[in-house]
């Protein structure tokens, strides 16, 4: 056996996707956010896995699985800079860092109850106006929010 495969702390995945350099302590949030629980295909969950770049990580397989954008928006809210790694046929055939995204549509709830968003039915947007920091911005009544500090729908 070749020192690669001693090192594998999971088996490979023949098609689907991984989810990699989940900080430790946001891997259980990631998984209840995706609805990991109610899937119905083998899904592999890692837990303070050795990482150079973390120092420990979380890592979620879904074989059979390719999630939405609306849903790796909202890992980026909750892990951001995470790896998500496209399997087929036991081959990486896309990786991506993901990235907040600059418009979030209908993901996040508006903490102002003035808002016509919690009035009204209609979808939410909000702009994200610092990346660093991590702020974002209500379109409809311009109230600011920290990521750490919002409501998911």
């Amino acid at each position: 056996m070749n020192n690669n495969k001693l090192a594998l702390q999971v088996s490979a995945l023949s098609s689907g996707t991984v989810i990699d350099h989940i900080p430790a302590e946001k891997l259980f949030e990631v998984v209840n956010l995706l609805n990991i629980p109610e899937m119905n295909t083998n899904v592999t969950i890692g837990y303070n896995l050795d990482s150079k770049k973390l120092g420990k990580k979380g890592l979620i397989k879904v074989a059979d699985k390719f999630f939405t954008d609306d849903e790796v928006n909202r890992i980026s809210l909750v892990a951001p800079n995470v790896v998500l790694n496209i399997i087929n046929n036991y081959q990486v055939v896309e990786k991506r860092e993901v990235k907040m995204p600059d418009e979030l549509h209908n993901i996040v709830k508006c903490s102002n109850p003035n808002c016509i968003t919690n009035n009204e039915p209609m979808p939410t947007l909000f702009h994200l106006v610092d990346r660093e920091k991590r702020v974002l911005k209500c379109h409809y009544c311009e109230k600011e929010k920290n990521v750490k500090d919002i409501e998911l729908l």
